[in-house]
């Protein structure tokens, strides 16, 4: 006679449950399967996640100074000198605050914020991607543009931790020491003289949000991302160790700079005791009464205490741009060329046409590239089928490319 099965677990034979799944020394019902399901459930609920353990020993390690810190920005970002040296302190002073452990005589160090104000094209967002090599903390960098007030489309201010969480591997400890850069900031400045007569949902309502995350405080983020749901849990972020890095370009700040200097001066100018001004280069007496009348609420500003600025690149920095740092344009697409087996040269006047145009249509470093992948596009083209080792540019053939382009054709417009 067959042995009779019976669950395992509640002893129940098959006749007495609805199914009984047959493993291979024991069966278990239905109702077995299901309780052992919610145990699971509950078991895997109370447990801590598992996070990475790669910023597990942050601030513990040896810290590098601002002068080694600059050391690694210049191997890559070519001059502005003030606003490495800006943002090496910031970053050396985050490490020093992550080492303060025992507070013994009430002194409290509170984080420096710092802004960075520059033109299009002079080297903010790759600073900030530069550092984020180095450093051995959590590093975002978010756009300000996605952002609008709660209840709106588009993206809330807390999505920038949610961003911060997933580079930390979703360690919440890490994540609370880490470094956000905000880039494009001036994009959400207050339109006071927007003739729309809808709310402005990306402007000062932004800025009112960021208040909070800037100076400190415990934010509730929906760790997936993206809107708030009933039914969602939360992670409680404390923003106090998180260092804010701002950048923008505020195209048209200098006229503010210019009005608050009083440079404008109809007729002669009969001040005798005026000082210089250097009118190349207005973003070097930026001031924080500026921000304020491009648009920026006097909140934020006192949250952002450290603001630095970055020069227009002139003539001799594009040269430089173009053919010193480690991952410089030139050596970028001499490397592209090299994966096919051909040897990409360039004659020196060749260069110096390149800069003289992006000079010209006042793109900035960005222009290099724009310039020089125009003038590449047909080699690029062409090469990979070529039964050659190398391709040699000349200056007649850059300018042939250029000319037939429609780059040059816009900016003549």
């Amino acid at each position: 006679m067959a042995k009779q099965q019976t669950c395992g677990f509640c002893g129940r034979t098959a006749k007495e449950v609805k199914l009984l799944i047959s493993g291979m020394n024991t069966c278990i019902c239905e109702d077995c399967a299901r309780t052992a399901y919610e145990i699971v459930e509950q078991t895997l609920d109370a447990a801590p996640l598992k996070t990475s353990n790669k910023f597990d020993n942050i601030g513990n390690g040896s810290v590098p100074t601002p002068i080694q810190i600059k050391e690694y920005l210049d191997q890559y970002v070519i001059g502005q000198d003030d606003a490495k040296r800006f943002l090496a302190v910031a970053v050396y002073n985050h490490y020093k605050r992550l080492k303060q452990t025992v507070n013994t005589d009430e002194v409290e160090i509170e984080k420096s914020n710092i802004i960075m104000v520059g033109s299009t094209g002079t080297g903010k967002t790759l600073m900030a991607r530069t550092i984020a090599r180095l450093l051995d903390v959590p590093f975002t960098i978010v756009d300000a543009t996605v952002f609008t007030e709660a209840g709106y489309v588009g993206e809330d201010v807390e999505s920038i931790l949610s961003r911060l969480l997933q580079v930390a591997d979703y360690n919440q400890q890490a994540a609370e020491k880490g470094i956000v850069f905000i880039d494009e900031i001036d994009k959400i400045a207050r339109k006071a003289d927007n003739p729309s007569i809808t709310r402005d949902v990306s402007g000062e309502g932004v800025q009112q949000g960021l208040l909070k995350l800037l100076e400190g405080t415990i934010v509730n983020v929906p760790p997936k991302g993206g809107r708030k749901h009933p039914d969602q849990d939360y992670i409680h972020l404390d923003t106090h160790n998180i260092l804010f890095i701002c950048g923008g370009a505020f195209d048209g700040i200098e006229r503010k700079i210019a009005q608050r200097l009083n440079t404008h001066v109809v007729g002669f100018d009969s001040v005798s005791n005026t000082r210089e001004i250097d009118r190349d280069n207005m973003m070097q007496y930026i001031q924080p009464q500026d921000l304020k009348s491009f648009g920026l609420i006097p909140e934020i500003i006192g949250r952002l205490p450290v603001l630095t600025y970055l020069n227009p690149l002139d003539k001799k920095a594009l040269e430089r741009i173009l053919k010193e740092p480690k991952n410089s344009i030139i050596r970028q697409y001499k490397k592209l060329f090299e994966i096919d087996g051909i040897k990409l040269t360039f004659d020196e006047d060749v260069l110096e046409y390149i800069v003289d145009k992006a000079v010209e249509f006042k793109l900035g470093a960005r222009g290099l590239r724009s310039i020089t992948e125009t003038i590449l596009m047909e080699a690029m083209y062409e090469a990979p089928s070529m039964k050659t080792n190398t391709y040699r540019v000349t200056l007649d053939y850059a300018r042939k490319q250029l000319e037939k382009s429609n780059l040059a054709e816009a900016n003549k417009q």
